[in-house]
């Protein structure tokens, strides 16, 4: 059973929380962010620390209360630090490369794969095989990153495809001759 509910998220330094009902806005240095929380689980703001509480001990209350204050932090640290993910290409011919505010990526079709990058993303290509995207929001920057890898997804006998960099591919031996 989790118990992630019932811990202190610290809000640091140069973080500002505004609570307007059930809609939380945090804003920091590196952007600002908005949700609207449960309306079952009641934040509270004292000093640098907030804190989150349930009505009741049932089991849909005790899953709201660690996804609600899992969310807050991860707001919170978003706007004071960011996220990133960093994609690796692996493959013979496979590269990835920048064209203005476009992620052009050669994996293996016959044609290009282009992805525009959203307003509130940053898409960096340092090198033609890694492509690193960031931004202020956890689950934008996981929804991106999972999109541009699922263009071609890593397979199990060459391991060739579009990874995450931590990402390890189970391999399969494949056939044998006889």
């Amino acid at each position: 059973m989790s118990r992630i509910g019932n811990k202190t998220v610290e809000i640091p330094a140069g973080v500002e929380v505004k609570q307007d009902g059930f809609t939380v806005t945090v804003k920091g240095p590196k952007g600002e962010l908005t949700r609207t929380l449960s309306s079952d689980i009641a934040l509270n703001i004292e000093g640098n620390e907030a804190t989150f509480t349930r009505p009741s001990d049932d089991n849909r209350m005790k899953a709201m209360h660690g996804t609600t204050r899992a969310n807050f932090a991860n707001m919170v640290e978003g706007v004071s630090e960011g996220f990133s993910k960093t994609l690796k290409l692996v493959g013979v011919g496979y590269r990835a490369q920048m064209q203005g505010t476009k992620l052009v990526l050669n994996v293996g079709y016959s044609h290009p794969v282009e992805f525009e990058t959203p307003a509130e993303l940053k898409i960096e290509s340092p090198d033609t095989t890694t492509v690193i995207i960031s931004g202020v929001s956890k689950q934008s920057v996981g929804d991106l990153a999972a999109e541009i890898r699922s263009v071609r997804a890593p397979e199990p006998y060459k391991g060739k495809g579009i990874r995450y960099i931590d990402e390890q591919v189970r391999r399969k031996e494949g056939k044998t001759g006889k």
